[in-house]
C-alpha cells in the first residue's frame, strides 16, 4: 500500500475511491457471528452452573441416576434459556447498531460532504471538528487536535496530536479543527473494528441495582435457613450427604440466573419497537429508566424551534456599504462544518445576490472563544474579521458604541472588523408548529418540561408562552434562588457547560431527568441525566453519551420513549414480583416443610421442574400486553418487598395447610410431594397473571406467547402428576382438588393484591 503524506486539496476522485474499495474493502469489519454453542459452554462455565455440577457429581456418586438426569436437565435448561435471551439481545442491539451509522466530512472530486464512516477509503481528505469519532486511522494535515484516546489506550487525560502525528479510529475530538488523511481503514486500523455508537455494555438501571439488592436479602434468608437446616439435621443424626443437592437448589432458585438476559431482551424489544418509530436506543438501560422520568430538560433550539434560523435585523455600524459588510460576515462562516447560525448568514448574503469570499486564514468557531475569525484579502484591503455572540465580542473592545438594537428580538451575532464593532444579524427561529401540542401530552403524562436557553430572558419568556410553558424563566445565575423548581418554565443564559450542572441540581432534589442535547458541550449533561437524548441533528460524540437517539426533529418521538419505558416497568415488574414471591414460597415451605415433617416435602425432581418450567415463561414475557400508567412510575424497595411479601407468605401458608391436611389425611410421602409439586407450579402461574395488571387478573388477557408458555406448563404438570413420569402419581380427584383450591384462593388474594396496589399508589 502506498504511504501517503501529501495533500491533496481537492479530495481523492470518484474512480480513485472505487479502485481503492475494490483493494482495500469497506471501512468496516464483519460482526462475528453469534455462536450458539459457545453461549451456551459460556453458562456451563459460571458459579452458579459450579453448583449445579457439583450436585450432580454427587447424585452421580451416591448412585441416583433419576435424580442426576434431573439435574442435568436444570442444568442444560439454565443454559439454553440464557443463550437464547442472548441471542434475541444481541441480535436487536446489532440491528441498532447498524441504523446508527457515525458520518464524516470527507473532501471527494473537489466537493466538501458527508458520508457514511464505512464508505471511507486510504486516501481520502476528512475534515475534523470537535465533536466528531475519529472514522478511521489517519494523519493531522493543518492543526493541532486534543483527543480523548481512552478507547485505545486506556488513558482518560485529553491529548494533543500535531500535524504529522497519526490519530486513530473510534478516538473522541475534544477540541480543535483539522483535516487529516486517512491512512488505515476497517480491519486495518489500529482500533480493527467499526465504530459503534451502541453501548452494549452499559451500567445496569434502577431496577437491576434495586433487584441486586433483594436478592442479596434473599440470598442472606438462604443461609440463615441452609444453617438451620445443617444444624436440626446434626441433631437429628440425620446424612448430611444427601441433603447437599437439596441445599443446591435451594441457592440455586434464588440466585436469578435469567435475570441480567431477561432485563436486555425486554428493553431490546422495545428498541426494536422504537427503531421502527424513528427513535433509536444507543444504551437499553434508557427505555426502563424513561417509565420513572419525571422532568425534561429541552433545548429550545433545533427541538421546540424549528433549527432555520433566519436574519430579522440588520444594523451595520461601519463606514462600510451594508453589501460589503453582509458579504465579509458570510466570508467568516465556516465551509465545511456550517452551523445553522452560518447557514441564515450565508442565506441571508445569497439574497442579496453577494457570494462569501475564500478567507486567506480561517479559524472556526468554538466554546471556547465564542467567535469564528478570518482574514479575507481582496484587491484593495485586508480585513481581519471576527464572527460571533455580541456579548462575547463586544466585551473584547475598548470602545462603546451606542447601538439601537432590539435584544429582545431573537439572538445576536456580531462582526467585528479590523478589532472594530461594524455590524450586528439579530436570528429569530420559530417554534415548530408540533412543539405546542407535544409538550402539552408530555406534561399530561406527569413529566415537567423545562426549557433550556441561551437567550436572553426576555426572548426565552416569549418563546416559553408560545409552545405553552407556563410559569418563570429565570436566568442561569439566578437558579440557586429558585425556590420551588415547579414553577419554571425554562433556564436562560444558559452555555453548554452549565448543562450538566443544571442535570445534577436537579437528580440532587430527587428527580428523575431527561435531557436534550446535540453538541459536544452537551456530551456529560447528557450521558448525567438517567434518560439522556440526542436530537436528530447531534454530533457523533453526542449520540455516543446519549441513551436514545432521534432520527427525526421535535418532541413528538418522546411519547413513545415514555410508552416504552411503561412498558419495560411493568413487564420486568411481573418478573421481578413474581420471581421474589415465589422464591421466598418455595425456600420457605421446603424448610417450614422440613423442620415440620423431619423430611424434604418435595422430591428433587419435582424441585427442578419447578424452576425450569417458572423460568420458561420469562422467555416470552417481553412480548406481553401490558397497562401503563400516565404518570412517572417509582422504583420503590420498601414497596415492591411489601407486594412480593404479601405474595410469597399468603401462597406460603396455604402452601403449609395444604401440607398438615394431607399429612393428618395420611398420603404417602410421595403422592404428597406431587401435590406439592402442582400447588407451587400452578400459584406461580396464577402470581403471573395478577402482578402483569393493576385490576383483577381475569380482567387483562396476556399476550398469546405468555398464554401459551402457562397453559404448556400446567398442561405439562398435570400430564406428569397423572402419568407419575418423574414423579409420584396421584389420583384425578387429588390433582383436580388441588387446581380447584389454588385457584379459588387466587381468587382471594387477588382481591387484596388489587386493593394492596391501589393503597400504595396513594
Amino acid at each position: 500500500m502506498e504511504h501517503l503524506t501529501t495533500f491533496n486539496a481537492t479530495g481523492l476522485a470518484a474512480a480513485q475511491v472505487a479502485k481503492r474499495v475494490t483493494t482495500d474493502g469497506p471501512n468496516d469489519v464483519p460482526e462475528t457471528p453469534f455462536s450458539f454453542p459457545k453461549a451456551v459452554l459460556a453458562r456451563l462455565w459460571e458459579p452458579s452452573a459450579w453448583i449445579l455440577e457439583g450436585a450432580l457429581v454427587l447424585e452421580i456418586i451416591l448412585g441416583k441416576t433419576v435424580q442426576a438426569g434431573f439435574i442435568l436437565l436444570m442444568l442444560l435448561f439454565a443454559a439454553i434459556d440464557g443463550a437464547i435471551q442472548a441471542k434475541r439481545a444481541t441480535t436487536v442491539l446489532q440491528s441498532l447498531a447498524h441504523q446508527l451509522t457515525p458520518t464524516v466530512t470527507v473532501k471527494r472530486d473537489g466537493t466538501w460532504q458527508q458520508r457514511p464512516t464505512k464508505d471511507l477509503v486510504v486516501g481520502d481528505l476528512i475534515s475534523l471538528n470537535r465533536g466528531d469519532l475519529v472514522p478511521a486511522d489517519a494523519e493531522v494535515l493543518t492543526h493541532p487536535l486534543e483527543l480523548n484516546e481512552s478507547s485505545i489506550s486506556g488513558e482518560a487525560n485529553a491529548l494533543t496530536r500535531d500535524p504529522g502525528s497519526t490519530i486513530f479510529a473510534g478516538t473522541e475530538v475534544l477540541n480543535g479543527h483539522a483535516l487529516a488523511t486517512v491512512t488505515q481503514t476497517g480491519v486495518n486500523s489500529r482500533a480493527g473494528k467499526t465504530i459503534s455508537l451502541v453501548n452494549q455494555s452499559s451500567s445496569p438501571g434502577h431496577l437491576q441495582r434495586l433487584l441486586g439488592k433483594i436478592i442479596g436479602y434473599l440470598a442472606l434468608l438462604d443461609t440463615v435457613l441452609a444453617v438451620i437446616l445443617i444444624g436440626v439435621a446434626l441433631l437429628r443424626g440425620e446424612n448430611l450427604i444427601t441433603m447437599l443437592p437439596f441445599l443446591a437448589m435451594l441457592f440455586i432458585a434464588t440466585i436469578p440466573i435469567a435475570m441480567p438476559s431477561s432485563f436486555a431482551v425486554a428493553n431490546s424489544v422495545e428498541a426494536k419497537v422504537l427503531s421502527q418509530k424513528h427513535v433509536l436506543v444507543s444504551d437499553l438501560t434508557g427505555i426502563q429508566e424513561a417509565a420513572n422520568l419525571d422532568l425534561l430538560l429541552v433545548d429550545k433550539t433545533g427541538t421546540i424551534t424549528a433549527n432555520q434560523p433566519q436574519v430579522v435585523q440588520f444594523t451595520n455600524l461601519s463606514a462600510l456599504s451594508d453589501a460589503t459588510l453582509i458579504q465579509l460576515a458570510a466570508s467568516a462562516t465556516d465551509p465545511r462544518h456550517p452551523s445553522v447560525i452560518d447557514q441564515a448568514l450565508r442565506a441571508y448574503a445569497a439574497a442579496r445576490q453577494l457570494t462569501a469570499l475564500v478567507p486567506q486564514r480561517f479559524i472556526p468557531f468554538t466554546a471556547a472563544t465564542g467567535y469564528s475569525s478570518a482574514t479575507v484579502v481582496t484587491a484593495d484591503t485586508t480585513f481581519n474579521l471576527h464572527l460571533g455572540g455580541y456579548t462575547k465580542l463586544s466585551a473584547l473592545l475598548s470602545d462603546d458604541i451606542p447601538i439601537t438594537v432590539d435584544f429582545a428580538a431573537g439572538r445576536t451575532v456580531a462582526l467585528t472588523v479590523n478589532d472594530a464593532l461594524a455590524g450586528i444579524f439579530v436570528l429569530q427561529d420559530q417554534p415548530r408548529p408540533d412543539s405546542a401540542t407535544a409538550i402539552q401530552t408530555i406534561q399530561h403524562r406527569g413529566v415537567q418540561v423545562m426549557m433550556l436557553t441561551g437567550d436572553n430572558v426576555r426572548t426565552a419568556q416569549a418563546v416559553a408562552q408560545q409552545v405553552g410553558l407556563t410559569g418563570q424563566v429565570v436566568s442561569f445565575d439566578h437558579l440557586d434562588q429558585v425556590a420551588d423548581p415547579h414553577q419554571l418554565a425554562g433556564i436562560a443564559d444558559v452555555v453548554p457547560e452549565n448543562k450538566l450542572a443544571v442535570v445534577e441540581r436537579f437528580q440532587q432534589l430527587g428527580h428523575v431527568v431527561g435531557m436534550t442535547g446535540d453538541g459536544v458541550n452537551d456530551a456529560p449533561a447528557l450521558k448525567q441525566a438517567e434518560v439522556g437524548i440526542a436530537v436528530a441533528n447531534a454530533t457523533d460524540l453526542a449520540k455516543r453519551a446519549a441513551k436514545v437517539v432521534l432520527l427525526t426533529p421535535g418532541l413528538t418521538a418522546l411519547t413513545t420513549i415514555l410508552d416504552s419505558g411503561h412498558r419495560v416497568y411493568q413487564r420486568m415488574m411481573t418478573w421481578t414480583i413474581t420471581k421474589l414471591s415465589r422464591t421466598a414460597e418455595l425456600t420457605l415451605l421446603l424448610t417450614l416443610g422440613y423442620l415440620w415433617l423431619r423430611h424434604i416435602p418435595l422430591a428433587l425432581n419435582a424441585m427442578i421442574l419447578v424452576a425450569i418450567l417458572n423460568d420458561v415463561v420469562t422467555l416470552v414475557l417481553g412480548t406481553d400486553h401490558t397497562i401503563t400508567t400516565v404518570q412517572p412510575e417509582h422504583w420503590n424497595l420498601r414497596r415492591l418487598s411489601r407486594l412480593a411479601g404479601v405474595l410469597a407468605g399468603s401462597w406460603t401458608i396455604i402452601g403449609l395447610l395444604l401440607m398438615a391436611i394431607l399429612s393428618a389425611s395420611g398420603i404417602p410421602t410421595g403422592q404428597l410431594s406431587t401435590v406439592l409439586y402442582v400447588y407451587l407450579i400452578t400459584s406461580a402461574m396464577l402470581t403471573i397473571l395478577m402482578t402483569r395488571t393493576p385490576h383483577h387478573w381475569w380482567q387483562s388477557q396476556p399476550s398469546r406467547p405468555v398464554m401459551v408458555a402457562i397453559g404448556t406448563n400446567l398442561a405439562l404438570t398435570i400430564g406428569l402428576a397423572l402419568t407419575g413420569w418423574g414423579v409420584t402419581a396421584i389420583t384425578v380427584t387429588l390433582l383436580v382438588s388441588t387446581l380447584v383450591g389454588t385457584l379459588l384462593v387466587s381468587l382471594l388474594l387477588d382481591i387484596g393484591y388489587v386493593h394492596l396496589q391501589r393503597h400504595d399508589a396513594l
